[in-house]
């Protein structure tokens, strides 16, 4: 029996002044920027390359965050995603690319209710929580 063969999708969470950048898809999902990595680059340069083509933000990758195997419905495939969480010393405003029909920048809070994977929504927590603990205490 043939072992399966998945397309492999890097993402990023970028948190900017305390918001998630999000881009929407023509399933009007929101999901995070990133895209199909391709030989011989790395995943972290994968990400920081599909982030900056869909965005126009420069961005350090700084740790993975999580992996899973994601079908999806309407295409009847399945995509391996890799999740990273990454900053940026930016603040110009992000620009949307003809990728995507909508990008936002949203509150933790709010990511609940948004139509997206649940695998993206425990990338963007885990993120979260760990840039609280990196912040310095007073």
């Amino acid at each position: 029996m043939a072992e399966p063969v998945y397309p492999v999708s890097i993402k990023g969470v970028l948190v900017r002044e305390g918001r998630v950048l999000l881009v929407r898809n023509e399933r009007s999902e929101w999901e995070l920027p990133g895209g199909r990595i391709e030989l011989p680059e790395t995943p972290e340069d994968c990400v920081a390359r599909e982030i900056a083509e869909e965005t126009g933000l420069q961005v350090d990758v700084a740790e993975i965050l999580d992996s899973w195997v994601y079908y999806i419905a309407v295409a009847r495939k399945n995509v391996f995603i890799v999740t990273y969480g990454c900053v940026t010393g930016s603040d110009q405003a992000p620009v949307l690319s003809h990728e995507h029909n909508r990008l936002g920048e949203f509150a933790e809070h709010e990511v609940a209710d948004l139509r997206m994977p649940d695998g993206y929504r425990r990338s963007i927590a885990a993120w979260f929580d760990r840039l609280r603990t990196l912040q310095p205490t007073e």
